[in-house]
């Protein structure tokens, strides 16, 4: 998760859609144009379900046009060849 904040962060559109499992993954982020400042990030918890399956509920705090938001989600991550990927997340209010 941290490392896809990170990704996030620096506009790694290559590392994110490599994290992000096949099954669920876009073509395409288009990040280049995205005017979000990420700020921060705060993990809330992490569980394994599973043998090769975790989730992770995080807040992430980023500003747009100078206006404060934040983005408090519960994704799910899922292990394959040893590599763990993205598969979905329930954003939260």
């Amino acid at each position: 998760m941290r490392s896809r904040y990170t990704a996030f962060v620096l506009r790694n559109e290559a590392y994110l859609l490599g994290t992000w499992h096949p099954s669920t993954r876009p073509e395409r982020l288009d990040l280049a144009e995205d005017t979000t400042r990420w700020i921060g990030l705060t993990i809330r918890r992490h569980e394994s379900t599973g043998p090769d399956r975790a989730c992770v509920e995080f807040v992430a705090r980023y500003r747009i046009h100078g206006r404060a938001h934040r983005l408090h989600e519960t994704s799910r991550f899922v292990r394959e060849g040893g590599q763990w990927f993205y598969v979905d997340g329930d954003v939260k209010d």
